[in-house]
């Protein structure tokens, strides 16, 4: 306790007075909630020869919904992304593309870390005996959280357009791409949906994700306000419970296997509705967040989190391959390699999620190396990145199918 203090009290110490705490606590539990949304509402089976296959709770227990309401909180993390982003490019010193280069850099070595430690390891353990399904179950996981990086690479390069945006029209800027969706939606899901083909979905991906971040580059104008936040929140608010109660939207913010319709991939109109309250409720919320991470045992994990962002979004499902695969050498393992079939494996896995944690704080000691790289590049020779690029590429193409 007295070393933990002492950490709390140095950091305290080192933080500058004009940080923004209540962004940084926003971000901090926006980022907390992906791993444990992914550790609590993903599960696995295993097939006759004992190789995992991806499953999840939701398809057995529907009311388990509710809870992806709460740890959907990307609107959050994009509209904090948006707050940040404008502040760091009013305080840039060269060239807009100078900064938007050191951006996607932060972004890009984290995910191209990653992806190559599974490149490599993923023949290892395919000779140690563990399952081609299994390594290709495993790799789906890997991959999935981050498109993310890819979406927020492309509404960062749209910052200085969402700063015209916003200076002209305020937090009505994100109107229209509330009314993109909205469109989108109604043409997959009306009375047309017949004849609408698949690929139409796709066009909700960039406003679906811009919207909050168009509402964070508002904030960060101060545009918004304490009326726009009210305006947000109960907007949203009605037409999310809208959403549910009449247009009959699946209640589950994440995919459900077996489902016909995902609100999230790609973002439907409610992923927006939430996402509008939940920065609603982020506004309003600010200087009380701020009073209390005042208080340096508070404001200690906060600044851990955000410094390990990229880390604990790139390899927390790591940190459950780690604990499952081994699991799937021993059998059905309750909450762990046994079928999430209702509240008893739920139960069970809340136990698990400490375990899930304690991998991920083990292995960003080591992945937290790609994170802090300098994002100029330097100590890299070209062949160097020209193979981790390669590594990368292939691991992708087997996790995505291709191969």
């Amino acid at each position: 306790m007295t070393l933990l203090t002492a950490t709390a009290d140095r950091i305290e110490r080192q933080t500058p007075a004009h940080r923004d705490r209540a962004l940084d606590g926003l971000r901090a539990l926006a980022l907390l909630a992906v791993p444990t949304g992914h550790w609590l509402l993903g599960g696995f089976t295993l097939d006759s020869d004992g190789a995992l296959h991806n499953a999840s709770p939701l398809s057995a227990f529907g009311g388990l919904a509710p809870a992806s309401w709460v740890l959907q909180m990307l609107g959050v993390f994009f509209l904090v992304g948006g707050y940040a982003s404008v502040l760091s490019y009013h305080r840039r010193q060269g060239s807009a593309g100078a900064w938007l280069k050191g951006r996607i850099v932060r972004l890009g070595r984290p995910v191209l870390g990653v992806t190559v430690v599974w490149a490599l390891a993923a023949p290892v353990l395919y000779a140690a005996g563990v399952a081609e399904v299994t390594l290709r179950t495993g790799a789906k996981l890997v991959v999935q959280p981050l498109w993310f990086v890819g979406v927020y690479a492309v509404v960062t390069a749209l910052t200085p357009y969402c700063v015209r945006a916003a200076r002209r029209l305020g937090g009505w800027a994100a109107a229209p791409l509330l009314g993109a969706v909205a469109v989108v939606d109604f043409l997959r899901y009306g009375p047309f949906a017949d004849a609408v083909p698949a690929w139409l979905a796709l066009v909700n991906i960039l406003p679906g994700w811009l919207f909050a971040y168009q509402l964070g580059v508002a904030w960060g104008e101060r545009r918004i306000g304490r009326r726009g936040a009210r305006l947000l929140l109960a907007g949203g608010a009605l037409l999310f419970a809208a959403l549910l109660l009449v247009f009959h939207y699946p209640a589950s913010m994440v995919g459900v296997p077996g489902e016909a319709r995902t609100n999230s991939h790609p973002p439907s109109l409610l992923v927006l509705a939430l996402a509008a309250a939940q920065s609603g409720a982020a506004i309003l919320l600010r200087d009380r967040l701020a009073r209390v991470l005042a208080r340096p045992a508070l404001w200690a994990p906060v600044v851990v989190i955000n410094l390990c962002a990229m880390t604990i979004l790139c390899w927390h499902q790591t940190a459950l391959l780690a604990a499952a695969v081994p699991g799937s050498f021993v059998g059905e393992v309750a909450g762990l390699t046994a079928a999430p079939d209702g509240p008893g494996w739920i139960a069970v896995r809340l136990l698990w999620l400490p375990v899930f944690a304690a991998l991920l704080v083990g292995i960003a000691r080591y992945a937290r190396r790609f994170e802090a790289a300098p994002v100029d590049g330097r100590g890299a020779s070209a062949l160097r990145r020209t193979v981790a690029g390669l590594l990368a590429a292939g691991f992708t193409v087997f996790a995505l199918g291709l191969a």
